[in-house]
Order: C-alpha cells, then sequence, then structure tokens
C-alpha cells in the first residue's frame, strides 16, 4: 500500500459536487449502469443546498480522488441512522488506503452524530468490497431483497 500522507479527508462543499457527480458516474459504470443516472450536477448543487446529504471527500494535491456520500434516516427499531449511499474511489487510485480514510470518517462522523447504526448496500458480485467491508466485521445481510418505486 502506498503512503497516504498526501490524502487529506475532509467534509465536501458545494464546490465539490463537480468531482462528486463524475465518480458517481465513475461508479455507475464500474457496476454496468451508466444508463441509470438520471441525475446532474444542478440537480446535486439544489439538493446539497437543502441538506439533502453530505459528503467526505478523499483529496491529494487539489485533486478529489474518492467520496463517501450519506445521509441521516431513521430505523424504528435501531433509531438515528447514517446510510452511507454511495462511497468510490477512482479505479486507478485503488489499493492506496483511500477508500479506508473515507470509510473510517463516515464512521467517526456516524458515531459523532449518535447514530445507532449505519447501513448501506454492496452488490453481490463485488467480491473486492466484500472483503474490504469483512475487515470492519460488518454485517453483509443477504437475505433482504430490496425494493423500489420510480416517479
Amino acid at each position: 500500500m502506498e503512503e497516504q500522507s498526501n490524502i487529506i479527508i475532509r467534509k465536501g462543499t458545494s464546490d465539490d459536487i463537480p468531482a462528486v457527480f463524475s465518480l458517481v458516474e465513475e461508479l455507475a459504470v464500474y457496476e454496468k449502469a451508466e444508463h441509470e443516472v438520471v441525475t446532474s450536477i444542478d440537480l446535486y448543487q439544489k439538493l446539497y443546498k437543502e441538506s439533502l446529504f453530505d459528503f467526505f471527500v478523499a483529496e491529494e494535491r487539489g485533486k478529489v480522488q474518492g467520496i463517501a456520500l450519506y445521509y441521516l434516516t431513521f430505523s424504528t427499531w435501531k433509531g438515528k441512522m447514517m446510510y452511507l449511499e454511495d462511497f468510490v474511489v477512482f479505479p486507478e487510485e485503488r489499493g492506496r488506503g483511500i477508500g479506508q480514510l473515507l470509510f473510517e470518517a463516515v464512521i467517526e462522523e456516524a458515531k459523532v452524530l449518535e447514530c445507532t447504526l449505519m447501513k448501506w448496500q454492496v452488490l453481490d458480485w463485488n467480491v473486492d468490497a466484500h472483503r474490504f467491508y469483512e475487515k470492519y466485521d460488518a454485517i453483509l445481510e443477504k437475505d433482504w431483497w430490496n425494493g423500489k418505486l420510480f416517479f
């Protein structure tokens, strides 16, 4: 693993939204679903200003290399919950510990905000991600199906 000393993890700002959107598009390509992205940078800007979500960026020499985008929600069984919506590092930057730094920043934020639970999704075929989360003793549920409606 390469030295992480040049990596800065910080809360994102509206100026980072274009980089965030670029990484979300990168994630969609990785997940073979780029045709499903119907949002835009303008929509991200609007919803960020409405405080619908927040995010961390991993920055190196002024360039965003990865993001962790999350929002708060509620679990009727557990209480205040953080949902990690997107967590991605540019492919050429993976394996350097950037994901670890971002993930740990989100975990710390969840603790600071007094969340009792943090949830996310991971695709069944993404074995590298499974291994990453298992290092944190994360529970990867396989018995729940996702439901959704589009409007």
